[in-house]
Formats: C-alpha cells, sequence, structure tokens
C-alpha cells in the first residue's frame, strides 16, 4: 500500500542508523510513519510503500522503501528551511527566504546563495555560510543514495563521507578499494562488488593491492599472525583475487612496491625468507622488543637478600615456599623484566602477594593489572588490592583523537614503579605495546601466566615469543600445592597437559563426566544440567553456570546451545521486552558478552556519591541486559563491573548472547561452574590446550558431556597451529645491540 505526504515533525530519528518516527500530512489527515530513512526533513515529500499495523503505541505505517524529492509548496519549503536542517537559518530566516524568492528559493540557495544578502539581517559573509551549508547537505544526501546503490549501511555512508567529503563520489568511482585501506569495517569483498559495478578491472593494481592488504589483515585478525612469508602472501592473495600469478606478475609486483613505497607495509628477511608485515604490527613488536630490553637494562640485577622477607611472609600467612617459588620471589624482586609461568595450583596467587607485600615494605608504587575484567577481579579478590585491567590502567582516550587511544603513553608515563601482569598469555601484540609505551623509564615489569593456555585472540604470541627469546629472565613453576584431596580439577588439568587422560571418578567433588554418544543428547543434558540438576546440587541461580563449547556450529555449538539455554532460562513474557537483530533474539534478563573492543562507547557506573563516567567496553565483558527499546533499538547493558552501557541498534552487532561461549572467549575468565561438550570435530580445533584451557577456567566444578573418545581424541592432540611472528627474533637483536651499548 502507498502512502504520499510531506513530513510535518520528526518524533524520533536515529541518525546512525536511519530508523525514524515521523509524522506525515496527507489530504485525509496526519499519519505516525515508522522506518529508515537515509536522511530526512522536516517539509520534505515522500512517498512510501509499507503498510499499516497495530502496536503499543497506536495504529503506525511501517515502510520499507521510500522516494523523496524536495518540497514544491511554498508553505513546505518554508518548513524544510526552518526545521534547523541549514546552519544559520531558522525557521524567522526561512520566511524572509521564502518570502523574498517564493518558488525560485531552492535554486538559489544551491546556485547563487550570495543574492539572499539582499534580505536584512543576512551579511554577503551569512549568506556564503548558508549556501554552503545548504550544497554540504545536498551532497551528503546524494552520496549516501548513491553509496547505497552498493548496499552500504546508511551509518557506513555517513562514516566514508566524512572521511573523503566531496570527493566521496570521485573515489569510490575511481578506486573503491581505496575504502579497505581507510575506512574500519570496509573489507575487500565490499569494495570488489563495488569495483565490479563500476566497471574496474579485475586484474587492476588497484584491486591487486586491496587483495595483499586483505590477505595480511584477514591473516592478523583470524590467524594471529604479524607477518606471512611474502611467497605464501602472493600466493593466497592470488586465490583470493582468482587471478594466475605467473600471468599477473608484473601487477601483482608494481602493487606490492606500492605498499612498500608508500610504508604500509614493512618486508625483512628471516631465515632467508623474506616476510611482509602490516607496518603497524612491526611497530608493536618492535616496541615491545625495544622498551622490554630498555627496562630490563635499566634496572641491573640487584642481587637484594630478600630471604628474611620471604621468610616473615611465611610465618604470617602460615605456609612454607618450595625453592622455585622462592626463586620466582627473588627473580622477580630483581629484575627489570621477570616472568612467572605455571599452570593451576603451582601458587602464582601466593607469590604475587609475597612480592607485593616486600616491593611495598621498599615504598614502591605498584600497580596490578590484567587484560579482562574477570581476570582483574580474580586478581584484588586474591591479592587484597586493586587489580585494573589494562585498558582501565592505561585510561581509555576520552577525547577520541586520532593520536592515541590512551591517556598514558611515551609523553603522559604512567605514575607507578612496578607493574604486575596476570593472564599475559591472552595479552596480544598491540596491548603490550600500549602498556609498554606507557610505562616508565625505571618501572619493573613482572609478567605472570600459564604458558600452555590459548594464545591471545589478537595477533601476536607475545609470552611465547618471550620465554622462547631467552632475552627476558623467567621461572617456570611446576610443582603443584594447592589441591583439596577430593579435588580433581587441578590434578586432571596438569594430566591434560601432560597428554594422558583426565581421572575420571564421579565420587569426587568437583570433576565429573557424563557419557553420551548423541548430539542432541548431549544437547539436553547440558540443558538440564544448567537449568535444574546443578542449581538444584550447588544451590546457584543457572546463570552462574558457563557453557564453555570448542565450537560456533552444529547442535552443540554455542549458537544453537545459547538459543536452547534462553528458551528455557530467561523465556519470552509479557513483562520483558525483546528485539531480533542478525537472526539472535536479545531479550531483557538475557546474559551477554562484548565480543569486538570498542573503545569510543559510553558507559556510567554509579558510585556512592557519585556516578563515574568512562569509554571503552573490551572484548570477552560480560553483562545482563537490564532494558530494551523495541522502537529506537536500543538496549542497555549493566556488566558484571557495574559498568552501565547504552547500545545502538548498530551496535549490536559487537554483542552476543552468552550462556555458552567458545573456549578462546573464556580466556582470562573463571567461573564457579564450567560444563564443557566433548564432541567431534576438526582436529586443528580440538586440541589439547583447548580443553585444558576450558578446565583450568573452573574454580569449584567441571563437567564434561559426550564421548570418552573425542575427550581422549582432544587429550591426545598437542597440534599447535603456528604463528608467524617476528617478536622473538626482535628481542634478540635488541638485547644484542643494548649489550654493546653498554659494554
Amino acid at each position: 500500500m502507498a502512502l504520499t505526504g510531506i513530513i510535518e515533525d520528526i518524533v524520533f530519528r536515529n541518525d546512525e542508523n536511519g530508523y525514524t518516527v515521523a509524522r506525515l500530512e496527507r489530504e485525509e489527515g496526519v499519519v505516525t510513519v515508522v522506518g529508515r530513512f537515509v536522511d530526512v526533513q522536516i517539509g520534505a515529500e515522500v512517498s512510501l510503500e509499507g503498510k499499516f499495523e497495530k502496536t503499543k503505541y497506536g495504529v503506525q505505517y511501517s515502510f520499507s522503501s521510500y522516494e523523496m524529492s524536495a518540497p514544491k509548496s511554498l508553505a513546505g519549503i518554508e518548513k524544510y528551511l526552518g526545521s534547523g536542517l541549514i546552519r544559520g537559518v531558522g525557521p524567522i530566516t526561512a520566511k524572509k527566504i521564502v518570502e523574498e524568492f517564493g518558488r525560485e528559493t531552492l535554486d538559489v540557495l544551491e546556485y547563487t546563495p550570495q543574492k539572499l544578502a539582499q534580505i536584512s539581517g543576512i551579511s554577503e559573509k551569512k549568506a556564503v555560510e548558508i549556501g554552503f551549508s545548504f550544497k554540504e547537505h545536498r551532497d551528503v544526501q546524494n552520496t549516501i543514495i548513491y553509496l547505497q546503490n552498493f548496499q552500504i549501511t546508511t551509518n557506513m555512508a555517513l562514516k566514508i563521507y566524512n572521511v573523503y567529503r566531496e570527493k566521496t563520489g570521485e573515489i569510490v568511482k575511481n578506486n573503491p578499494y581505496k575504502l579497505v585501506e581507510d575506512i574500519d569495517g570496509i573489507g575487500f569483498v565490499t569494495a570488489d562488488r563495488i569495483a565490479q559495478n563500476v566497471g574496474i578491472p579485475a586484474n587492476s593494481v588497484f584491486r591487486v593491492r586491496a587483495g595483499l592488504i586483505y590477505i595480511l589483515k584477514t591473516s592478523c585478525e583470524k590467524n594471529g599472525n604479524t607477518y606471512l612469508p611474502k611467497k605464501m602472501l602472493m600466493d593466497e592473495a592470488a586465490k583470493q583475487l582468482e587471478l594466475v600469478y605467473d600471468e599477473n606478475e608484473a601487477v601483482f609486483g608494481e602493487a606490492f612496491d606500492s605498499l612498500c613505497m608508500d610504508k604500509t607495509v614493512v618486508t625483512t628477511w628471516v631465515d632467508n625468507s623474506e616476510i611482509v608485515m602490516l607496518s603497524r604490527y612491526y611497530f608493536y613488536e618492535n616496541t615491545i622488543a625495544q622498551k622490554l630490553v630498555w627496562l630490563n637494562s635499566c634496572q641491573q640485577q640487584l642481587n637484594l637478600d630478600i630471604s628474611e622477607d620471604i621468610k616473615n611472609f611465611e610465618q604470617l600467612n602460615h605456609i612454607v615456599f618450595h625453592d622455585e617459588q622462592k626463586k620466582a620471589i627473588m627473580g622477580a624482586i630483581n629484575n627489570g623484566v621477570f616472568v612467572i609461568t605455571g599452570g593451576p595450583g603451582t601458587g602464582k596467587t601466593t607469590i604475587i602477594k609475597c612480592i607485593l607485600e616486600i616491593l611495598r615494605s621498599q615504598h614502591k608504587e605498584v600497580s596490578l593489572s590484567a587484560p579482562t575484567g574477570r581476570a582483574a577481579k580474580r586478581m584484588s579478590d586474591s591479592t587484597g588490592t586493586e587489580a585494573k585491567t589494562i585498558h582501565r590502567l592505561l585510561e581509555v582516550n576520552v577525547l577520541n583523537n586520532d593520536k592515541s587511544f590512551f591517556v598514558h603513553d611515551e609523553s603522559n608515563p604512567l605514575k607507578t614503579d612496578c607493574v604486575i601482569v596476570d593472564e599475559v598469555s591472552m595479552v596480544d601484540a598491540q596491548l603490550m605495546c600500549s602498556l609498554l609505551k606507557a610505562m616508565p623509564r625505571d618501572c619493573k615489569l613482572i609478567l605472570v601466566g600459564d604458558k600452555d593456555q590459548l594464545p591471545s585472540v589478537g595477533a601476536g604470541n607475545v609470552l611465547a615469543d618471550i620465554l622462547q627469546s631467552g632475552v627476558i629472565e623467567y621461572c617456570m613453576l611446576s610443582k603443584i600445592f594447592r589441591q583439596d584431596e577430593k579435588s580433581l580439577i587441578i590434578t586432571n588439568a596438569h594430566l591434560i597437559n601432560e597428554g594422558k587422560m583426565p581421572l575420571i571418578d564421579n565420587t569426587s567433588l568437583d570433576f565429573f563426566f557424563e557419557s553420551k554418544d548423541d548430539p542432541e543428547i548431549i544437547k539436553n543434558t547440558i540443558l538440564e544440567l544448567v537449568t535444574r540438576r546443578l542449581p538444584k546440587y550447588l544451590g546457584i541461580e543457572p546463570k552462574q553456570i558457563q557453557v564453555l563449547a570448542p565450537l560456533k556450529a552444529g547442535v552443540c555449538g554455542i549458537e544453537n546451545l545459547n538459543k536452547t539455554l534462553q528458551e528455557s532460562i530467561n523465556p519470552p513474557a509479557s513483562n520483558k521486552r525483546q528485539l531480533e537483530f542478525s537472526r539472535i533474539i536479545f531479550r531483557e534478563g538475557d546474559k551477554v558478552m562484548q565480543m569486538s573492543n570498542n573503545y569510543d562507547l559510553e558507559w556510567t557506573r554509579h558510585g556512592r556519591y557519585a556516578d563515574e563516567v568512562g569509554k571503552g567496553v573490551f572484548n570477552g565483558d560480560i553483562g545482563m541486559i537490564n532494558t530494551i527499546d523495541p522502537m529506537t533499538g536500543e538496549v542497555i547493558v549493566e556488566f558484571e563491573d557495574g559498568r552501565i552501557c547504552k547500545y545502538t541498534r548498530l551496535d549490536l552487532s559487537d554483542l552476543s548472547l552468552s550462556y555458552a561461549i567458545t573456549i578462546h572467549k573464556s580466556q582470562g575468565s573463571e567461573f564457579d561452574v564450567v560444563i564443557i561438550p566433548a564432541i567431534a570435530g576438526p582436529s586443528i580445533i580440538l586440541t589439547r590446550n583447548l580443553i585444558y584451557t576450558a578446565v583450568t577456567r573452573a574454580k569449584k566444578m567441571v563437567v564434561i558431556v559426550g564421548e570418552k573418545q573425542y575427550l581422549k581424541r582432544m587429550v591426545s592432540n598437542k597440534y599447535t597451529a603456528t604463528r608467524f611472528t617476528n617478536l622473538k627474533r626482535l628481542l634478540i637483536e635488541a638485547n644484542k645491540k643494548i649489550a654493546q651499548l653498554f659494554d
């Protein structure tokens, strides 16, 4: 059903996604219309295609498509100009302009705005400014409409326009692949689709250059690499572009040379093989190497005798340290940079507490930190001292300038004598670089983690490279101390790490195996455990139980498990509002997780005396949906640390249900109860360190549901995907240079 009229009023508009509630004036009367406009102004004449719907807000016309034309009536033109759309023109000025120029008003604004100076109160300067604002608005509108021909969203179109301004159309037409380099969120596939529409050849230099960047970016973001061998890069790019390399070698060479010339990439040689890195990743790893070696050299080994300090700590805490634990404490105190690594139950937390007390006795300022909110909270609880996430320690830059994400960097270092970082295995190259840049030159750094955990989700293999370089002193803890007589979590974690099957003894207090041989039965058993059996047995809420699954897809993948668990734990109800986004139903009361870093998302935390405000929500943060507004698509989420964030509909792409999460996403977190499905899957995913990571996430109980053959297959599978990283080599080189400097 078509509807035509003039926009009388805009009740609500979300500029990010175009969602609009407006009042449409027709001959038959005024109607409320709801839908997405690329751009809309009061006074505009529109033709809508949609249908009337009965909602809790009354009868509304929901449209799916529309056509818009400039207002033709004098009243419409006056409303259009007086709506606040044009800078410098309000209702009074709009009335004067229309009275002066009548139906020629819009032509005057576009082609001869200097004529506006004829009107009393409008100077020549203001006339030019009004004309410029009118033209800019027209450009934005035309650009958005043009870009939407290529299936680009309103929000993304505005993002593109804000970068290229009036050159947008020219750039998109001549080289849409430039968008891949300049616009976050535009991938190669989108740029390639535009290029095909505008007729750019498949073997153009622009396309090959974009393909090379795409392969490097994908390799970093999905596989954790910081570089690729040049030959592998060329082969992968040729495959992606569906080009024969030998037939297009000259084009590939020209595209590659252009990347080197403008320093988009850096090349070097490793083991007689040329490697290629995106420049930022070379900067990250090179900065890490230089800073680690410098911090280590600035604090020469102190050789302090702290045996009495250790003895005092033992007496006060009624413990006796093993020799390897004492070695770790002494190494941390006497070195500029030191690494402590070990599995669960080896005493890492107690060692941190002892180091903390000794440094405080030396009147040192110590900062405790961890990559995730959960890990930081656990560190705070175990030490009795506030620990912050690395992002919070560095403070996200709320000014949003392009120079730095963080307040603390080289020009504004942290005011601390020592930084202790827990769960360091999950810190990627970018975050470690940011942390080191913010450390004072005479600051001590102590890194604590488990080398056998999964590597970071982001690019880099920081902990492994540091340990393998031999440049930084470290202590590897192996002896288990924290172990209850009837507890099997820690024992089984170490057995798995050694490639041995865990002890399956369902008479234990904390480690259970439910043998099921059908995916549907496994799924239903997990549902029963979460919703009925474990809450009754442990006296806890279902939302306190975390399902950790190896895979995303399949009957026992997180997508299906989340849907199943949501239906039972948080079913639809008349008092719960919900909305659907990208095939996921979000409902008030749902448990959710942030899936990527968003440095711009604002939050509020209610304090006892005043509210705290800030920016930044990060990958792995878990929270709960408080409220949903289906009309605007806004979702309010409260995270576990008390931060409250407002998500627009577009922000929801970063949010996922988290009744079940992948084991990779669980890194750095700890949960009271963990349930793990043991199912069939690809051997490159179902590995020993995956099941080891899952088991070590549990504090009080592990329940594995599935077939023993698949559990055994994981324990036996010691495959680890090789990451191409350059930090180890850069550390060795930097150490040689600093040694020569001090000789």
